[in-house]
């Protein structure tokens, strides 16, 4: 495999890990970028920017990241409340009044950010026109009951996530949450990263693919927990809703899907980009640029859900936006916070080693939040630390 970039002294493990991605675990082309104190110490590319094609993966190839794209958007409110704009004790009512409708009356922002909202499904899903046009989405979860009291418990919101942060930005900025991520945080910290991918961009973007792993990725044939397997599989249970908020699945190469914001889900960008991204939300990066104060930071990282996920059946933890450090998400430490993205991406910070981590691929695989290659490249650079 020949794999391009650089790898500081000392970080070479990350390196000899990506390779054995590729060699081992099924990768077809993919990224991975680290910062450690705001420099960048890693920045490896290699394989197709197709999953299914031959074109070499390059410098400035960009991909969908699918969850992922979760913590990056979450900056945008968190910069709000930093902003002095959004109050994260605030009931997400007194910012978008239509939302209080079915016992959502009493659901604080912050509680919209952890997962704890208790509306992850819909009643009836939206097709991926109604998921993308702005209104139908955020209409939909205005008036949907809550699957239980709202701050009660906490279940990932797969799809929802989308419209709950757009419209609850869109209602305190009068911009959308994609405009005001590349405005005030993309374009001026120099991160390629977009949520609603502008034309000028496109040809950066490969194509994703799902791909089975190899025979010799045992690792990745890792059979999940029965229950966890019995709520995938049930179209009634929480899971399969939730994951189905929008129905069909979209054509996640489709221009008009990327164009789309939907910030639960279709951010694009580069592996470089995410680690900058995450640098910045915890330092200062090579030119000066930060995102967060240190209460931000905080604010980001300290942990609101933690215990059984009603819908991914497993035990999670969340933070203001951000999922934590956990047997279900290992990331560095029990100080990381940042989001793995289904079927490979994983991006994240860790505050007391000074890391901001950036990990994509094209080849997707059957994970949900603990991909065996981006583990193993945790794993490589918690040996060079």
């Amino acid at each position: 495999m020949d794999i391009q970039g650089v790898v500081a002294e000392g970080f070479e493990p990350v390196r000899d890990a990506f390779v054995r991605n590729f060699e081992v675990l099924g990768d077809r082309g993919a990224a991975v970028s680290v910062y450690r104190d705001g420099r960048k110490v890693v920045d490896l590319w290699g394989g197709t920017r197709d999953a299914d094609g031959t074109e070499p993966w390059t410098e400035d190839t960009a991909q969908v990241v699918r969850s992922a794209t979760k913590g990056v958007a979450a900056a945008v409110p968190l910069l709000l409340h930093q902003r002095g704009l959004l109050d994260p004790d605030a009931p997400v009512a007194s910012y978008w009044p239509e939302f209080k409708a079915g016992g959502k009356e009493r659901v604080l922002v912050r509680d919209l950010l952890a997962h704890r909202a208790g509306v992850p499904a819909l009643d009836r899903g939206l097709t991926a026109a109604e998921a993308a046009d702005g209104v139908s989405g955020p209409a939909a979860v205005a008036v949907q009951h809550p699957s239980w009291e709202p701050g009660t418990a906490h279940g990932y919101h797969a799809q929802t996530y989308s419209w709950l942060l757009s419209e609850l930005v869109l209602r305190v900025t009068g911009r959308t949450l994609g405009s005001v991520l590349a405005e005030d945080i993309a374009e001026p910290l120099g991160v390629d990263f977009w949520i609603g991918l502008p034309d000028t961009e496109a040809h950066r973007v490969g194509r994703v693919a799902p791909v089975d792993p190899p025979e010799t990725a045992g690792v990745l044939r890792t059979r999940p927990r029965r229950n966890v397997s019995e709520a995938y599989a049930d179209p009634a249970s929480l899971t399969r809703r939730a994951f189905a908020a929008i129905d069909p699945l979209p054509d996640e190469n489709a221009p008009a899907y990327r164009a789309a914001e939907l910030p639960a889900s279709n951010g694009i960008g580069t592996a470089r980009g995410l680690a900058r991204f995450y640098a910045a939300t915890i330092g200062v990066v090579e030119d000066g640029a930060r995102i967060f104060t240190p209460a931000t930071t905080e604010l980001a990282a300290r942990e609101h859900s933690a215990g059984p996920d009603r819908v991914l059946v497993v035990n999670t933890r969340f933070g203001a936006g951000y999922m934590l450090h956990g047997p279900a998400s290992p990331l560095l430490s029990p100080a990381s916070f940042g989001h793995p993205g289904r079927g490979g991406s994983l991006a994240f910070a860790d505050p007391e080693a000074g890391i901001g981590f950036g990990y994509v691929t094209n080849a997707l695989a059957k994970s949900v939040t603990a991909d065996p290659r981006a583990q193993a490249l945790v794993r490589a650079l918690k040996s060079a630390l």
